[in-house]
C-alpha cells in the first residue's frame, strides 16, 4: 500500500513552511515525556495505545515518529534518538516501512482538497494493517495525526480497535484537545503530557530549523510552541504585530487609514502559508492578552514589537484598564471569528472589530 504523499497534495499534519515531523531529527524540550515512556517500555509492560496531549506546535508529533522509529529499529533502552541513516529512519522518512501505518486526513480527489474530517474508511485500513502484518511479526506502530479529527464513525472503529489491542501492536494518538475525545478513548490509553518549551528550548529548536530573525519575539508571541513560531515566522508574522502596535499607538484617535490596511491584509487570499485572517485575528488576541496582562503585571518582556513595552504602560496602567481590554477581546474577537466562519467579508469583520476596540479603549 503507498502512504507516500503526492509532491501536489498538502500534508494535513505539516506546519506550512517548516518540514513534516517524521524529518525532525530530535525531541527538544520535553524530556519528561521522553523518560515516561522509556520506562515504561523498559518495565516490559509497554501500553498498546498512548495518547500525546498538550498545546500545538510544543513536538507531540514529532515524538510519535521518534517512539515509532524506536520501536521499529529496536533502539537502545536509555535513549529515543535512532541515526538517520540507518533502513528504519530512510523508510520511515519516506512513509514506506511495513511496520508503520499513517492515520490523517485524507486527500478528496473529486472535491480537490483536504477532507474536514478522518473518516471510518481510514480506521478501517488500520484495521486491515494490523491484520495483514500479523502474519510478518515484529512491531507494528500506527500514528493518528490528530485524534481530534476523527468523526464520529472513525472515533467509534477506533474504540473497537483499543478495546481488542493487536498482539505487538501499538497506536500512538496525538491530540491537541483530548476532552473532545471519547471518555472511553482516552480510559484506554496511557497519557504523555508535553508541556510547552522553555525560551532556551525553544532558541535552541528555532536555530536547529533555520529560523533567523528575532526568535525572542517570535518566542514571546508563539507561548513555547515550535509550531506556532513557525507559522508567524513564514506568514510574516512579526510584520503584522509590529503593525497592530503601531496602529494602537495612534489611540486614542485611532488612524482608519491605518485600519484600512490591516483590514486589507486580513482580506488576503489563503495560501500555501496559511490563511492571512486567522494569523491577524491570532495577533490581535495576542496583543490585547498582552494589553490586558500589562495592566495586572507590567509590560511583557520581552517586548515583541518595537514601542510595544511603553505603548502597553499608556494604554493599560492598571487593573481597572486590564479588565476593559480583557472583556474587550473576549467580547469582539468571538463575533469576528464566527462572522468569518459564516464568509462574511474578512475585511469589513477585522475593520468594524478594530473601530470597535478603539471606542471602547480605557481613557
Amino acid at each position: 500500500m503507498k502512504l507516500a504523499p503526492d509532491e501536489d497534495i498538502p500534508e494535513p499534519d505539516r506546519v506550512p513552511g517548516a518540514p513534516h515531523p517524521r524529518h525532525t531529527p530530535r525531541v527538544i524540550g520535553q524530556d519528561t515525556a521522553i523518560t515516561d515512556f522509556l520506562t515504561a517500555a523498559d518495565s516490559g509492560r509497554l501500553h498498546h495505545g498512548w495518547l500525546l496531549t498538550g498545546p500545538r506546535g510544543v513536538g507531540k508529533a514529532t515524538l510519535a515518529w521518534a517512539i515509532a522509529r524506536w520501536l521499529l529499529a529496536q533502539g537502545a533502552p536509555d535513549r529515543l534518538d535512532i541515526p538517520a541513516d540507518t533502513p528504519v529512519s530512510r523508510r520511515v522518512n519516506a512513509l514506506s516501512e511495513p511496520g508503520l501505518m499513517l492515520i490523517r486526513r485524507p486527500w478528496d480527489d473529486k472535491a480537490g482538497r483536504l477532507r474536514a474530517e478522518i473518516t471510518v474508511d481510514e480506521i478501517r485500513r488500520l484495521l486491515s494493517f494490523f491484520h495483514l502484518s500479523a502474519a510478518g511479526g515484529g512491531r507494528r506502530v500506527a500514528i493518528i495525526d490528530a485524534a481530534d479529527d476523527l468523526n464520529t464513525a472513525a472515533a467509534n472503529a477506533l474504540l473497537k480497535v483499543l478495546e481488542e489491542p493487536p498482539k505487538d501492536g501499538l497506536i500512538l494518538l496525538i491530540a491537541h484537545q483530548p476532552a473532545r475525545l471519547l471518555p472511553t478513548i482516552r480510559s484506554r490509553c496511557r497519557e504523555l503530557r508535553l508541556s510547552p518549551l522553555s525560551p532556551e528550548a525553544m532558541a535552541q529548536a528555532l536555530t536547529g530549523l533555520g529560523v533567523t530573525g528575532d526568535t525572542d519575539a517570535l518566542t514571546a508571541l508563539a507561548h513555547g510552541s515550535v509550531g506556532e513560531a513557525l507559522r508567524l515566522a513564514g506568514q510574516d508574522g512579526l510584520a503584522v504585530y509590529q503593525q497592530i502596535v503601531d496602529l494602537f499607538a495612534t489611540l486614542p484617535r485611532m488612524d482608519r487609514g491605518a485600519v484600512g490596511k490591516l483590514a486589507e491584509r486580513a482580506a488576503k487570499r489563503s495560501g500555501a502559508e496559511g490563511d492571512p485572517f486567522d494569523l491577524v485575528m491570532t495577533l490581535l488576541d495576542l496583543f490585547l492578552n498582552r494589553l490586558a496582562r500589562a495592566g495586572l503585571s507590567g509590560p511583557p518582556l520581552p517586548q515583541a514589537a518595537k514601542g510595544e513595552g511603553a505603548l502597553m504602560a499608556r494604554l493599560s496602567p492598571d487593573a481597572g484598564a486590564a479588565r476593559a481590554w480583557a472583556g474587550a477581546q473576549a467580547d469582539l474577537s468571538p463575533k469576528a471569528r464566527a462572522g468569518k466562519a459564516v464568509n462574511l467579508d474578512p475585511a469589513a469583520l477585522v475593520m468594524d472589530m478594530l473601530i470597535q476596540l478603539g471606542h471602547r479603549a480605557p481613557t
